[in-house]
């Protein structure tokens, strides 16, 4: 039996091959939106676009896994390791958490001392690294509780940092208030762009950018911004890139970072999962980071 394994939601989109490499069970989220299911589009994002298009106002809900999907993610698990830990996406925005901790308490007792909860305080790009920091946390042979305690310091260390084309998903969401959402719209016709950012899980801004017409290097800008210490010191740095199906923004940002930073590297790109991408709609690109 193996040591210690790791249990997430489908929040971090995680690519199938960081899945299957490190033995990572997923628990799935669940999108409910009916007028999507017989428009054409490979993925959610496009469909959305085509919803649009035939003027159909409608918006996605999502819900939070069960705590029956925890249940048996950790009844599965725990036939091949000792330990689990389990990253859930922010709590700030999602009941995935009380589900998580809901499902353990249902687990015999002897089970429930073997899987340990943690709140990521993150989503997507950024969920993703702090579970690449778990990933490097097992392999330097830390116990559960050690991983634990210091994915609970190391979480204040990521950045993340998204930027989406139109607010309207995320005030149909209720992440955000019909009056920001204006704010936001007019400031866009006006070429200034929000940034928003994670701060102790929640979602805000994190500043507004002017001549922003060119998301990419708005990101760039801001990356460089917040890395000059790192580049001094020649500190490596992770970073995890996802979109909203513009992945040629994507590709485009990785290379202006890895061209211009020897120390960076980016540990993928994958398209965003549902449950973010629902509220956040298409073309929105998210980057995360943090010192490796």
């Amino acid at each position: 039996m193996e040591k210690i394994g790791i249990i997430t939601d489908e929040a971090a989109d995680l690519p199938r091959e960081i899945i299957e490499k490190y033995q990572i069970a997923i628990v799935p989220v669940k999108l409910d939106w009916p007028e999507l299911e017989n428009l054409p589009g490979e993925n959610t994002f496009q469909k959305m676009r085509e919803l649009e298009k035939k003027g159909i106002k409608s918006f996605g809900k999502t819900s939070q896994p069960s705590p029956k999907d925890f249940i048996d993610k950790y009844k599965y698990r725990l036939e091949r390791f000792e330990k689990i830990i389990c990253i859930t996406l922010t709590s700030k925005h999602s009941g995935t958490l009380n589900s998580a901790i809901q499902g353990k308490n249902f687990l015999p007792e002897e089970d429930q001392e073997r899987v340990y909860v943690i709140d990521s305080l993150h989503a997507s790009a950024s969920q993703a690294l702090l579970i690449f920091k778990t990933i490097d946390l097992i392999e330097s042979g830390k116990t559960a509780k050690e991983i634990v305690k210091e994915l609970e310091e190391f979480r204040s260390k990521i950045r993340f940092f998204a930027m989406f084309e139109d607010p309207k998903w995320l005030e149909a969401s209720g992440r955000i208030s019909p009056l920001i959402a204006k704010f936001f719209r007019t400031m866009a016709n006006r070429g200034i762009r929000a940034l928003m950012t994670l701060r102790h899980g929640k979602l805000i801004p994190g500043g507004i950018r002017t001549h922003a017409q060119d998301t990419v290097m708005v990101f760039f800008k801001q990356f460089e911004k917040e890395n000059q210490k790192s580049r001094q010191e020649n500190k490596k740095i992770r970073i995890v890139i996802t979109h909203g199906d513009d992945l040629a923004s994507a590709k485009r940002l990785k290379e202006i970072i890895e061209k211009e930073y020897a120390n960076a590297r980016v540990a993928f790109i994958n398209i965003i999962n549902n449950v973010v991408g629902a509220p956040t709609g298409p073309n929105t690109l998210i980057c995360a980071w943090c010192e490796v």
